[in-house]
């Protein structure tokens, strides 16, 4: 880490961070807009988009003050062995989900794979975290609040 900072023009990547939290926010909003559901109690989920995007657009202004702030620190240089590992455990998730492999097993590697990302070695002992976490985080949905996650053959023996 370097105690260099940055005195000259623009942090580019705060703006296009800015930029596209922006756009974002402005397609959550459009896609509140055009909900169709209603509510016969209090506020409705509809409501909650609507935060979302307050919370958006708060930080994509806030991204652009930070932009065009003099004397912030460069940012360090990415650890692309690190970026791997969290975007192939996101990769997964995805694809396990997607194809029927159900929540538990898509969240244990998930988990495994960014702990290893962080910089820890123990891949099983994590695998084993990240699927206790993951069966109380389905079975918190199944049983407590009556929600079902994506569903596999473990899922099921559960269920």
């Amino acid at each position: 880490m370097t105690n260099e900072t940055r005195t000259q023009g623009a942090n580019k990547p705060a703006l296009i961070v800015g930029v596209l939290l922006l756009i974002v926010a402005a397609l959550v909003g459009h896609d509140a807009s055009t909900q169709t559901i209603t509510s016969t109690y209090g506020i409705g989920p509809t409501a909650m988009p609507y935060v979302v995007t307050v919370g958006l657009v708060i930080l994509g202004l806030a991204h652009f003050v930070v932009a065009f702030r003099e004397g912030l620190p460069e940012p360090e240089v990415a650890d692309n062995k690190a970026l791997l590992w969290i975007a192939g455990g996101l990769v997964f998730l995805i694809a396990c989900i997607g194809l029927g492999g159900g929540f538990i097993i898509a969240i244990s590697v998930v988990f495994a794979c960014t702990a290893r990302g962080m910089g820890r070695q123990a891949l099983l002992v994590d695998a084993a975290i990240g699927f206790v976490l993951g069966l109380v985080i389905f079975l918190v949905f199944a049983k407590l609040l009556t929600l079902i996650l994506p569903s596999g053959p473990l899922e099921q023996l559960f269920l």
